[in-house]
């Protein structure tokens, strides 16, 4: 039997700040019904939590092109949204770059507790949601996108990278499913 624990990432309020105008926020909010619904049935069974968030320095190298400052650590604008269940026993982990694995201790934290399967929702599925993913899979979790779950600037942005790994050769390491198919499939619902 799988242990798994879902991996929350950049559902930071700046993503959901209205005065931006970013794209990616109507989208986002969608999201989050279907996010808090996957945290129900895993704090049921005792599963960790971890909700992973940029926390970029105001004259971060990323910076440095088109991408515009935000999320910068320590702010009220690099927080979890109130709108999702974060509870104190759940790990929040601010990141410094796009994969919640680069330069922290997630895979350590994630065996200790032993944990061989990480399901991976939040924004974006073209940058963030793909490179934790990336690298999960690289620290020999098995790993699982929640397309439902996460989401990009653009509609079809999301669509293509959803499709282009629903046909992995590394198919049933690295999948893709929806939350429902997800939570079935661990008998979490029917």
């Amino acid at each position: 039997m799988d242990t798994p624990a879902f991996l929350i990432i950049d559902m930071v309020k700046d993503n959901f700040d209205e005065s931006k105008r970013l794209p990616i926020t109507e989208y986002a909010k969608r999201i989050i019904a279907p996010i808090n619904k996957v945290i129900f049935h895993f704090r049921k069974k005792g599963w960790p939590i971890v909700f992973s968030t940029d926390a970029f320095k105001e004259d971060d190298f990323i910076f440095q092109g088109k991408m515009k400052p935000h999320s910068i650590a320590g702010t009220e604008g690099a927080k979890v949204i109130e709108e999702l269940d974060m509870k104190p026993e759940d790990l929040w982990l601010p990141k410094p770059r796009f994969s919640a694995f680069f330069n922290t201790d997630l895979h350590k934290w994630l065996k200790e507790r032993g944990v061989n399967m990480c399901v991976i929702a939040g924004i974006t599925t073209t940058f963030c949601v793909l490179a934790t993913a990336m690298d999960s899979i690289c620290y020999d979790f098995k790993t699982v996108i929640l397309e439902d779950c996460c989401t990009a600037a653009r509609e079809w942005m999301h669509k293509n990278i959803i499709e282009c790994y629903r046909k992995t050769p590394l198919y049933p390491l690295f999948r893709i499913c929806t939350s429902s198919e997800l939570l079935k499939e661990f008998g979490l619902i029917v």
